[in-house]
């Protein structure tokens, strides 16, 4: 979900403190197999698995995405070099660590309370339709942070949240048409439940839709692959 958003290295630096800094970025990749959100993520993923609110078809995808990243790490995109690729964007940036929590609030947060919301008030149609865009970003964060912690190259860890946030395109319509396919009270819960619902629907939709087109395929992707493949702009 993050895009990949870490420290950077800086343009000049004398071969001293480059050593000291690779040597960091190879002690930082390897401290923590898996961090406290990656945790959140995979205790999600359990829950929805173990509840049936996920289906054959999610979990499979969520599998092939995994097995499918080691295969692409291995024969497409090997680390070019003894120490892990730095991340693109730094973390000074205040913009896309606000759009970071934004769109954690947004994807993972409202959507969890929703749906146990939905547990409570018998709201079966709302719950089915929300779950699989939570179980689907739930496990893109757990693989995200699985890629960063094992200092996968660069394109591997762009190639996850393009690969998870075009298969989550579909479930984000198909919730948004269950939503609007609500008649009322009765049918979803309350008259609020189904009108929070349609609104966290075009929520989902609008910003997701945004980080596809508006910032991963044309910003973040060929950046990493500028990166990876050394590519200098022309003075």
């Amino acid at each position: 979900m993050s895009g990949g958003i870490g420290p950077t290295a800086s343009d000049i630096r004398l071969a001293k403190e480059e050593e000291v800094e690779q040597k960091s970025q190879k002690q930082s990749t390897r401290r923590g197999f898996l961090s406290f959100r990656q945790l959140n993520a995979l205790a999600v993923i359990i829950v929805f698995s173990a509840s049936g609110m996920v289906s054959i078809e999610d979990l499979a995808f969520a599998f092939f995405t995994l097995i499918y990243v080691f295969f692409l790490s291995k024969f497409a995109f090997p680390l070019l070099g003894p120490y892990p690729d730095p991340p693109v964007f730094g973390q000074t940036n205040k913009i896309l660590s606000l759009y970071v929590s934004l769109a954690a609030v947004i994807g993972l947060l409202l959507p969890i309370a929703y749906i146990f919301e939905g547990i409570l008030e018998g709201d079966k149609e709302g719950i089915k339709a929300a779950a699989p865009h939570v179980f689907l970003l739930s496990s893109q964060v757990f693989v995200e942070g699985l890629t960063f912690s094992l200092g996968f190259s660069l394109p591997i860890r762009a190639f996850v949240p393009v690969f998870y946030n075009s298969m989550r395109m579909f479930t984000l319509l198909d919730w948004l048409k269950a939503e609007i396919g609500k008649a009322g009270e009765g049918s979803g819960g309350s008259i609020r439940r189904v009108y929070f619902g349609r609104a966290l629907a075009v929520a989902n939709l609008g910003l997701w839709s945004f980080n596809l087109f508006g910032f991963l395929l044309p910003v973040y992707l060929p950046r990493c692959l500028k990166k990876y493949y050394g590519y200098k702009e022309k003075v």
